[in-house]
């Protein structure tokens, strides 16, 4: 196929993809501004529990909650979706198929988020860690996931190219890992409760799988089709890539009882848990070594590409965070980590610093070719990634070293519980601090969204944000 008969194909392709994803995208970041607010709250609380204390619905014990699922499933979930949405039929080389299904599921999928929100802030949860929806609430984002389950297959099926790239890989999988993973836990943790520790090993398979089995694909299948496809060169190893994607799928999903170290659950679950995850060695080191084989030599691009910038950031934070996990789950360190601040900056570290940072790096990419225009401001999206990057890397470092403490000083028994607690608020400021980053870079990239969508500031497609002393980075 010559170089134009691909543009007029490609410019199809992306054209059937235009509204579903743009809904997805622009859903997706109401939620993250959203619960971007609910973060900041929660965390004031933390080291000023009087702020916005005279209000029930307002207190931690509400907020919290609020954020987690708001992020989770608005936020991260949504914003997932349409980068897969937009992913498949490109490498599929074919047009998205009911598009106009793929919107009404956007629709059904908010509906939920909104419906569990509204139910969060009146008191109606489930009390289960990342499952605290009210129970009328999964029926809801399970119909719109099996809806984008079925569009995504469907499309492939239809593909036109017979080779299948990694990425599809990933994000196929994650299409049939979350409809399962989902339906099981909520079956067993909230519909038909399992009796006793049972319950609690659903509820930590669920919370480990949604982040390995769904949120992980996603991100690691997007810069596997990024960091190539904005260099213009192959992926460093097909053979790598091979071993990353089965590694992930046959050891990640053992991995969330680590969570239930020192609990009454039987010594053999536990161990099963802990190998799986000192395992998940080998395929975090697969994709390492990928991403970063495929970027030497290639490290100049970062100052012109917002795409790459953020996706690389990205991707190391998922090694740094894999890595960090897989060490958490060994006893003698867990002992000192378990319930502390240090559980709660991996946490982070891996659904901002890794994944919603490869997500922004995703939509710079892909928002401009649905839309046709360019972004407004290269000062916007300078100040957008800055604020991300150091706001993550403050609270993840304030709340690792903090949390290493704390966890120290349990450990003696002559150290009163009051003082750990004041030992902490150093670092639960620096965690404020971070987080207020996060909220302004947050805020720039949602106006920068809405300007791009609304076909405001001087650049059309061809006047580039940023330019390289060669040459202008064109869409393509």
């Amino acid at each position: 196929m010559s170089a134009d008969s691909f543009a007029v194909e490609r410019a199809r392709i992306d054209a059937s993809t235009r509204l579903p994803v743009l809904v997805w995208f622009a859903s997706a970041l109401f939620w993250l501004v959203f619960g971007s607010l609910a973060a900041l709250a929660a965390s004031l609380k933390m080291h000023t529990p009087e702020f916005l204390g005279a209000s029930q619905a307002l207190t931690f014990g509400f907020i919290r909650p609020i954020h987690l699922n708001t992020v989770v499933y608005g936020w991260s979930s949504m914003a997932g979706i349409g980068t897969l949405l937009w992913l498949i039929p490109r490498l599929a080389r074919t047009m998205l198929v009911f598009p106009k299904l793929l919107v009404f599921s956007a629709i059904v999928w908010n509906i939920g988020v909104l419906a569990g929100t509204v139910g969060l802030f009146l008191g109606m949860t489930t009390g289960i860690e990342w499952l605290e929806f009210p129970p009328f609430v999964p029926p809801i984002l399970t119909f719109a996931l099996l809806i984008v389950t079925f569009c995504g297959f469907a499309t492939f099926r239809q593909r036109n190219e017979r080779h299948v790239y990694v990425t599809l890989w990933y994000v196929l999988g994650a299409l049939v890992w979350m409809p399962a993973v989902y339906v099981i836990a909520v079956t067993l943790c909230v519909y038909q409760p399992a009796p006793g520790v049972v319950q609690a090993a659903t509820n930590w398979w669920f919370a480990h799988n949604v982040l390995g089995l769904w949120l992980t694909p996603i991100g690691v299948g997007a810069a596997y089709y990024i960091i190539p496809k904005v260099l213009g060169r192959p992926i460093y190893s097909y053979y790598l890539s091979i071993v990353g994607f089965w590694a992930l799928a046959l050891f990640y999903s053992w991995a969330g009882m680590h969570h239930l170290i020192g609990g009454p659950l039987p010594t053999w679950l536990v161990s099963a848990s802990v190998v799986g995850s000192i395992m998940m060695f080998i395929p975090v080191l697969a994709v390492a070594l990928n991403h970063h084989m495929t970027m030497v030599g290639n490290f100049h691009h970062l100052r012109y590409s917002p795409t790459l910038r953020f996706v690389v950031f990205g991707a190391m934070a998922y090694t740094v965070v894999s890595f960090q996990g897989s060490i958490e789950a060994l006893r003698s360190f867990n002992v000192i980590s378990h319930f502390t601040h240090y559980t709660i900056s991996h946490a982070h570290l891996g659904l901002y610093g890794f994944f919603s940072m490869v997500m922004f790096g995703c939509m710079y990419y892909i928002v401009p070719r649905l839309t046709e225009w360019e972004w407004a401001s290269a000062g916007l999206i300078r100040l957008h990634f800055w604020c991300s990057a150091i706001g993550i890397t403050l609270y993840f470092v304030a709340l690792t070293v903090g949390g290493w403490h704390q966890g120290m000083m349990a450990q003696d028994a002559s150290i009163a519980h009051i003082s750990q607690v004041e030992f902490t608020k150093p670092y639960l400021w620096a965690r404020s601090v971070g987080g207020t980053l996060m909220l302004i870079g947050n805020l720039t990239f949602a106006l920068l969204f809405t300007l791009n969508l609304m076909k405001l500031g001087k650049r059309r497609v061809g006047e580039t944000t940023f330019r390289t002393p060669m040459k202008a980075v064109r869409v393509s």
